[in-house]
């Protein structure tokens, strides 16, 4: 039996038995909607996100971005990436907050081997909350999805330290004596070399990606606070190939491609961040927050890399080919640079009255960026592309050179953009009637580049019915608006669209969770649908993790689908929860039928379970198993074609399966404090995930896509300490 059928065969019996066990279920107390959560903004599609299962989560990158993979509508096919993307959106439509702070992450990573720490240190974090749409006014100006991270508060001396095999982490927190001065700092180190070595391209892979982050706090009274957030990122990615086999084609006609590299790759991603914040409480019901925090990521991508190959047939357990159907070269060269620096102010005020809580805010943000883009393809396959014979090497580079060499995917560019956002919100969150909730606002923006102006209103609902007090309604609706960040006004060949406008979707979420009882114990039920009415895209690609886009504003398109989600201790004690998705997206790009978008994956497919022994509650066993199916592409450089956009989707990717097993064992009398031991399995049964293809040519010029496929099965061993 493959994988697939043990998905299949998991997902139907545990949807046999929670519908069986739907229909003899008990009555349990529900949590209402209270004053108390308008109050702190956590209402309708405004999900509370528990991390305490997130220590056990068999995950290559061990971040909070992990365990927001595994809701539903949020979809990740690389193990690799912190990238997700949320109902159709594509990685760039996300919001990340931490501490009401707008995080931004590197323009120039294209693959999820170059992928440094996430932002988001979860030793620090004290609560995560995440909307997949219709998400409030008080967020930005993105279409898609909004994570919002606040950081612990610490109130004593504690810490943490954690070692496995693909890195460090360790943290400090502590307060004064009378609570005035509180502090938390945290230093992580990653190296995927381990993984890296797994991937078809053999070589010497040195990554390198280390942060230190701190959130102090000093409260010199009730009515007045400081705050101050800091991080300092150092990612260095350097890679020398040296060769590539890969077996294709079908049974009866088996293909392989040989490659033998020389070069290398040198890329590194620095980043500093730091804000300060200052909250004043003049009255018990009033407070005003002014934030000033500023951002700057020093980016740099260099490789000459040439590979030389072979293409042709090949017999069971031969290593070369038997007849040969394609010898060529390719030679990949960039010297990319950015420089982007990202400040802003902003003053956000709120104000509490009775069953109405008021929330209202302004800020300002400039954005500097000065970006050197050059980079080019050469190939050469039985002379189909070759330079002019009459040139001398030595001046294939000279710009004076008559008639210069012929290369594909070249980008060239030299800008410098500095430009100016203005947003604003008022949002009013109040209580109709102690079973209704509303959440209503308007955002609006400015932004001087383009001279766009933008008013976004938006509104939310719960209700939760006292005679149905196992069932809570909800319904949102709104107009998000995306104004274009760099690299959506930038083309394929490195141009500047100064008339871009922004992406626009309208959100329509309705959504039920059920409270039910299995074992005697409280489970939840959620469900929701969604559509969103898409306008004003930018058509876009996506290779491994780098997004490339047309920078025209010539595609409208549409989102919907459907969202299941099941949570409760199956095993007392310990959360476990299954997901299911089904989505469809599309668009038309200039008039043209509606196709797939390149995020169109229409089922995922999420378990994650845990179980312990009855005898002894310290040793733990957790599952993560994945499924998502095939993602469309279609030919290198159909986006650069306008004749060829609608031929971008017509193959898929084959489905994701992925399974991660965990055991754990907690030593709860440990001296220093708490210690766990943990053994994970990555990729259990081994399974040839792609990600991407490489196209290759044979003497007749017909192209053959090769797959590149993702990490397979690791052992990694991790021990934790928390005081």
């Amino acid at each position: 039996m493959n994988l697939r059928h043990y998905i299949l065969t998991i997902f139907l019996s545990l949807l046999c038995f929670s519908l069986a066990m739907a229909e003899t279920q008990d009555t349990i107390e529900v949590r209402e909607i209270s004053g108390t959560e308008i109050r702190a903004g956590r209402l309708s599609n405004q999900r509370i996100i528990s991390t305490l299962s997130a220590r056990y989560l068999p995950t290559v990158s061990n971040s909070i971005e992990a365990l927001i993979m595994t809701l539903p509508g949020v979809v990740s096919n690389n193990e690799l990436s912190l990238q997700f993307s949320v109902r159709g959106g594509n990685f760039d439509e996300n919001l990340v907050y931490v501490n009401g702070i707008e995080i931004f992450r590197p323009f120039l990573v294209r693959s999820g081997e170059q992928e440094g720490l996430s932002f988001i240190n979860p030793n620090l974090v004290s609560t995560v909350q995440f909307s997949a749409g219709g998400f409030d006014a008080m967020y930005g100006d993105k279409l898609s999805s909004v994570l919002d991270v606040r950081y612990r508060r610490p109130t004593e001396f504690g810490g943490s330290f954690s070692l496995d095999l693909l890195g460090a982490s360790a943290h400090l927190e502590a307060a004064s004596r009378n609570q005035k001065w509180r502090g938390i700092i945290g230093a992580r180190h990653k190296s995927n070399q381990y993984l890296l070595n797994t991937l078809p391209t053999q070589g010497d892979y040195r990554p390198a990606f280390t942060d230190v982050q701190t959130y102090l706090l000093y409260l010199p009274n009730p009515r007045l606070e400081f705050e101050f957030l800091g991080n300092i990122a150092l990612n260095s990615y350097q890679f020398i190939p040296s060769s590539r086999q890969s077996r294709f084609g079908t049974h009866d006609n088996p293909l392989g491609l040989f490659i033998h590299f020389q070069g290398q790759e040198i890329s590194q991603f620095n980043s500093v961040f730091g804000a300060f914040s200052t909250t004043f409480r003049p009255h018990v019901n009033l407070q005003h927050r002014l934030t000033f925090s500023g951002f700057q990521t020093i980016e740099r991508e260099s490789f000459d890399i040439l590979g030389a190959y072979r293409l042709g047939d090949v017999n069971m357990g031969d290593n070369e080919p038997a007849n040969l159907m394609g010898v060529g070269a390719f030679l990949n060269h960039a010297r990319n640079d950015l420089n982007a620096i990202i400040y802003n102010v902003s003053y956000q005020g709120r104000l509490m009255r009775d069953r109405v809580f008021l929330l209202w805010g302004v800020r300002f943000q400039r954005e500097d960026i000065l970006d050197h883009l050059n980079e080019w393809t050469m190939v050469d396959s039985m002379n189909f592309t070759l330079p002019n014979p009459h040139i001398p090497i030595e001046n294939w580079g000279n710009p004076n050179s008559p008639r210069p060499p012929l290369l594909q995917n070249v980008f060239r560019a030299d800008h410098h953009v500095v430009s100016n956002r203005y947003t604003g919100f008022f949002q009013s969150n109040f209580e109709v009637s102690p079973e209704l909730a509303v959440v209503a606002g308007i955002r609006f923006s400015y932004w001087n580049f383009n001279n766009e102006f933008l008013v976004s209103p938006r509104a939310s609902l719960t209700y939760a019915p006292r005679n149905l007090e196992n069932w809570t309604f909800r319904f949102a609706t709104g107009v998000f608006h995306q104004p274009p960040f760099y690299r959506e006004m930038r083309d394929l060949d490195g141009n500047l669209n100064h008339n871009i406008r922004a992406q626009r979707a309208i959100h329509f979420v309705g959504g039920v969770d059920h409270y039910l009882t299995f074992w005697n114990r409280p489970f939840r039920l959620t469900s929701e649908v969604y559509y969103k009415a898409l306008s004003n895209l930018i058509p876009f690609e996506i290779d491994n993790v780098r997004i490339r886009y047309l920078a025209q504003n010539i595609g409208r398109g549409y989102a919907a689908g459907v969202d299941f989600r099941l949570t409760g201790e199956v095993v007392e004690g310990a959360e476990s929860w299954l997901s299911l998705s089904i989505m469809r997206t599309r668009e038309s790009i200039n008039g043209g039928p509606f196709i797939p978008r390149p995020t169109d994956q229409r089922v995922n497919f999420n378990l994650f379970f845990q179980d312990r022994l009855r005898s002894n509650d310290n040793f733990r066993a957790h599952l993560n198993l994945m499924f998502g199916t095939g993602l469309p592409f279609g030919p290198p450089e159909a986006l650069r074609n306008l004749e060829m956009l609608q031929h971008r989707a017509n193959f898929r990717l084959p489905p994701y399966r992925r399974v991660d097993l965990g055991l754990s064992y907690h030593f709860r009398n440990f001296r220093l404090g708490r210690l766990w031991l943990s053994a994970e399995i990555f990729n259990l049964f081994d399974t040839n995930n792609t990600i991407s293809y490489l196209w290759i040519s044979d003497f007749t010029g017909t192209q053959y896509a090769v797959a590149n496929h993702l990490t397979s099965r690791r052992l990694n061993f991790r021990v934790s300490v928390s005081f």
